[in-house]
């Protein structure tokens, strides 16, 4: 008897493995109901139970076992110090492999995590190219050198861009889903989008340890309200590293706190066992496909190996738990199960394995002599190669036409959104409150919201509410929504509805909107617009209305921040932001919304204004400021004061952050000799000490003075008005510094 039918007659183990709400479900489908409710005791296949085609079964073994080995191999070579880091799916083999039979490549969508070697094997990718992964190489297809070995992502074959962070991608395959969805309600986006099929899925992957996160619940709730095609599978193998389910999760089993989501089809099985695990993923796949709403699939695995080659789980697993685990591998248990049932003999199975040996060994000789990416890449992708925002493509600056009444920031906005969306199926905009109405049938008896601001008023009754909605309070959820529809080539422009509201957007806006097209070397990107209103001198803001802190926003490569001062500047900025391909995100200060001094008559809508171009918008000889948003007026209040005083300021309006007009600066510095850099950010660590630093340093034999800072003081911004003012730079401060700067 050989190893593996020893390791079959084993009594496997007595975790639940079973379906809730399930049988109903099933019945409408004509299928026939999951495994019971009631835990089971897991007993050998009986000889008289219908096995699938043999082939098929070959076929799973051959991709279980190759998953294997080739994390096997990895592990070697990390020995040798000839890769730099491991992570491992072993114990995950059956129920990826079972979930690559039953989804297809280049049709269906992939979101996976690192344990999903197996299925990325089943759905086509090589052993090579997960080996050229770990070597790091530049035609590694995952990420071309740049990314950890298992950090899957495939674009011929629909698997996008996976990171470190742990269920980021949940929210974008919500996303990728919904974009399928919204594509069926939108007509005119048959000519400007392909590659929608009417019955495709999104696969999302994550281990227990994810269901922690928040963007686990808030991906649930959005799948579940929409009813979108996505196939949850939870890979539980007990541990998040060292720390047990049983702490991560009320109960130790989330399955159970997910069950009363609405049309989710809910699947609990053993994935260690390939047949229960495809007939599992058969089932929540055509319920899927068949647009009864999303599928939550909890299998249960084993974790034979330690976390990654970064970890020792002796330090926190006792020898008898692995020896229990151990018994319950899945490659070891199916093969036994294969010559038990006579689909192929000892023999065979052992020419199978000696071959898959064989082709990893050559992979791997292949991917250790195979290039890796010169050094002069490294900045390649950090923005599109392709559309280049700071061109004279985008520059119409010189030759607008106005025309009509004079409107504030806010309505010159709105003109803006609403004449891209006519010329656009593909914009989407959503946020919270963004709507007219969200309950329809009371948008012709009320005035409508659209917006705190009122900025995207009227645009859902004029588009309709498949492309203009509203969406639930969480921001996370906004944008990791609409970095998975860009990807499916949509063009959200979303709302944060407030600055100081952006934080919990944050992990999605820096490890993955900004990130994405680098870390897949342009496999993949994300274009859209991230509108925030910004700043204070509203009295009444206080701590969590009126913060200004770009800075955070402008260190992060791949993205772009742009913040207008005025009404036109506003209306031609947004348009580049919204037809170039780069994420953006752009600033819209609160208190020059309705200003009466920014207006300005309305742009014809071919109105743009290039990123990278500031404005000068005031001449002089003494000294320069350089300013954007609300200080732009402020300086401007400043200057006039002290012309009276017979000192000429020169004023530049930066209008972009990133990129910035280095040129225009170089310039005003070179004529005056003496500059202010004036802004609401704070001093220290702010916006204004990159361009203080860079002027010293490239500069400084034009200086005639040390550069000066005008700025918001290191503090918060308080409630009180006489606090407010204090804290934020007036146009009294930048009078103070030009009169100092002058005498210096």
């Amino acid at each position: 008897m050989s190893n593996d039918t020893k390791v079959l007659r084993l009594v496997r183990k007595t975790e639940s493995s079973s379906t809730t709400e399930a049988p109903e479900r099933e019945a409408e489908m004509g299928m026939a109901p999951g495994p019971s409710s009631v835990p089971v005791t897991f007993v050998p296949r009986q000889a008289t139970d219908a096995l699938p085609d043999h082939n098929l079964l070959l076929e799973m073994y051959r991709t279980m076992y190759l998953s294997r080995r080739l994390d096997d191999k990895e592990i070697q070579l990390k020995g040798q110090n000839r890769i730099f880091f491991q992570i491992s799916g072993a114990g995950h083999e059956a129920i990826l492999t079972a979930a690559g039979v039953v989804l297809k490549p280049a049709y269906d969508w992939f979101y996976p995590y690192y344990r999903d070697r197996a299925l990325c094997l089943q759905l086509g990718m090589t052993p090579l190219e997960q080996l050229l992964s770990a070597v790091g190489a530049e035609a590694d297809p995952n990420s071309h050198g740049r990314q950890m070995p298992s950090h899957w992502g495939h674009s011929k074959l629909n698997i996008v861009s996976q990171s470190s962070p742990t269920g980021t991608q949940l929210l974008q395959a919500v996303g990728c889903a919904e974009a399928s969805y919204r594509y069926q309600l939108i007509p005119e986006l048959q000519k400007r989008i392909s590659g929608f099929k009417n019955d495709e899925v999104t696969y999302v992957s994550l281990g227990d340890g994810t269901t922690s996160e928040g963007e686990f619940w808030e991906a649930l709730n959005t799948a579940s309200n929409l009813k979108l095609p996505v196939l949850f599978l939870l890979e539980d193998n007990g541990y998040a590293i060292s720390v047990p389910v049983e702490v991560q999760t009320a109960g130790g089993d989330v399955s159970r706190l997910v069950e009363n989501f609405p049309s989710l089809y809910l699947q609990r099985c053993d994935g260690t066992d390939p047949i229960e695990s495809l007939e599992t993923m058969r089932r929540a796949v055509e319920y899927c496909r068949r647009r009864k709403g999303p599928a939550f699939v909890h299998a249960k695995v084993i974790r034979p190996y330690s976390h990654s080659l970064s970890d020792d789980e002796k330090l926190y697993r006792p020898d008898e738990e692995r020896a229990s685990e151990a018994e319950r591998d899945p490659v070891k248990r199916f093969g036994a199960l294969l010559i038990e049932e006579g689909v192929i003999d000892q023999e065979g199975l052992q020419k199978i394995k000696d071959e898959i040996d064989r082709e990893v060994n050559e992979a791997a000789d292949i991917a250790l002599s195979s290039a890796q990416p010169p050094k002069e890449t490294a900045t390649r992708f950090v923005y599109s190669p392709d559309v280049d925002p700071t061109s004279k493509e985008f520059d119409t600056e010189d030759r607008v036409q106005l025309s009509g009444n004079a409107g504030t920031m806010v309505d010159l906005i709105n003109r803006c959104l609403e004449t891209e969306m006519a010329r656009d199926p593909r914009i989407v905009v959503f946020g919270e409150d963004v709507a007219d109405c969200s309950r329809e049938q009371y948008l012709e008896s009320v005035k409508g919201k659209g917006g705190v601001f009122k900025v995207t008023a009227n645009l859902q009754r004029k588009y309709g509410s498949a492309r203009v909605f509203n969406s639930p309070l969480a921001e996370a959820n906004i944008v990791g929504r609409a970095i998975g529809m860009a990807t499916r080539g949509f063009k959200p422009v979303v709302e944060i509805q407030f600055f100081d509201y952006i934080w919990p957007a944050m992990h999605q806006i820096r490890n993955e909107l900004a990130l994405i097209r680098w870390r897949s070397g342009n496999e993949w990107k994300a274009p859209l617009v991230i509108r925030v209103p910004v700043g204070g001198y509203l009295k009444g803001g206080a701590v969590y209305h009126s913060q200004s802190g770009v800075s955070t926003f402008t260190q992060i490569p791949g993205l772009r921040v742009i913040y207008p001062s005025n009404a036109l500047d506003a209306n031609g900025l947004l348009r580049t932001a919204i037809r170039c391909d780069d994420p953006v995100l752009f600033l819209e200060h609160k208190h020059l919304y309705r200003q009466a001094y920014n207006k300005s008559q309305y742009p014809t809508d071919d109105f743009m204004i290039p990123f990278g171009k500031a404005k000068k918008v005031r001449e002089g000889k003494d000294l320069s400021i350089i300013t954007y948003g609300a200080l732009v007026q402020r300086s401007l209040v400043a200057a006039k004061q002290m012309e009276q005083e017979g000192i000429s300021v020169e004023i530049i309006d930066l209008r972009s952050l990133v990129p910035y007009d280095w040129d225009a600066i170089t310039e005003t510095v070179k004529k005056t000799n003496k500059v202010i850099v004036a802004h609401e950010d704070s001093l220290s660590f702010g916006y204004g000490a990159e361009i203080a630093a860079r002027i010293s340093d490239e500069l400084f034999e034009y200086l005639d003075a040390p550069v000066k800072r005008v700025c918001a003081l290191d503090t918060f911004v308080a409630y009180a008005p006489q606090l407010e003012d204090a804290i934020l730079p007036q146009a009294s401060d930048v009078a103070k510094a030009i009169a100092e700067l002058k005498s210096y």
